[in-house]
């Protein structure tokens, strides 16, 4: 079947299987391997990319549900927050706080939280937990919420 995605802004037309996972149909069909594979079952958080705005789990999620959607991933992430030539915030953030550990689930977490901000500016600790349910085996949380915390308007 054809599908069409724009992602990051740019249209992508594939002859794909309808029930390919989002995830698959970015990295080996579009080759922007930045979203990552982490558990298949939409548990970890490692394939979060924004499916018209939102967090959407994309190991899980057919690529079917996505043909026409605009979708954002880590490496439109920058352009989407108007920072085109140079890191978003939220990454910048990252690197000021050295939250990653081994990284591999970050782009993941990157997109998680620059969509809890988006929403809340200003999220407690509380408000964090229960919205990022992204895993971070290095459990790097506290190196999290001090880069989330650091953009917020308090």
């Amino acid at each position: 079947m054809s599908i069409t995605l724009k992602v990051n802004g740019v249209s992508h037309t594939l002859d794909v299987e309808d029930e390919m996972p989002l995830l698959w149909a970015l990295r080996n069909e579009i080759g922007l391997t930045g979203t990552k594979f982490g558990c298949g079952v939409a548990a970890c958080g490692a394939c979060t990319v924004h499916l018209n705005g939102e967090p959407v789990r994309s190991c899980s999620l057919p690529v079917s549900a996505a043909d026409g959607a605009e979708i954002v991933t880590i490496e439109g992430l920058a352009a989407a927050s108007g920072a085109a030539d140079r890191l978003a915030p939220i990454q910048a953030a990252w690197i000021e706080h050295q939250v990653p550990q081994c990284g591999y689930c970050q782009s993941g977490m990157l997109m998680a939280v620059s969509a809890l901000l988006k929403e809340n500016p200003n999220p407690t600790d509380e408000q964090i937990d229960e919205q990022i349910s992204n895993v971070c085996r290095c459990g790097t949380y506290p190196r999290v919420r001090a880069a989330i915390h650091s953009l917020s308007n308090a």
